[in-house]
């Protein structure tokens, strides 16, 4: 795999860790809303997408409804212990990618200099 397309594939890995990120914020910000549904982005779904897709496409998040959560009374099922150990994990996941992109970055420069 060449340099440019390995960096091609940690910018879509650092953007599905975006999104994911996004989407857990929303339910934190949700968690008092009545009737709310926690959701998340399907991380390996949208790695394969990453993986096998053009990549100058345009990825949409691919966000789903998480089913089997407690229900609070008023429909809501927002866990906000569970977001949080959920925005932790996608938070050193960002942190991997970019160490990642900087190592390729790196590589480059050392290629360009010799």
């Amino acid at each position: 795999m060449s340099t440019f397309s390995a960096i091609q594939m940690m910018q879509g890995y650092l953007q599905v860790v975006t999104d994911r990120q996004q989407q857990i914020t929303s339910n934190i910000a949700n968690v008092d809303t009545p009737g709310y549904r926690s959701k998340d982005v399907n991380f390996h779904e949208a790695m394969q997408r990453v993986m096998n897709g053009n990549p100058n496409m345009q990825l949409q998040p691919v966000s789903q409804e998480e089913f089997g959560l407690t229900e609070r009374p008023d429909g809501n099922n927002v866990d906000i212990d569970r977001e949080s150990l959920l925005l932790s994990q996608t938070q050193l996941q960002y942190q991997l990618g970019v160490q990642l992109v900087k190592s390729q970055f790196h590589t480059l420069l050392t290629a360009i200099k010799e």
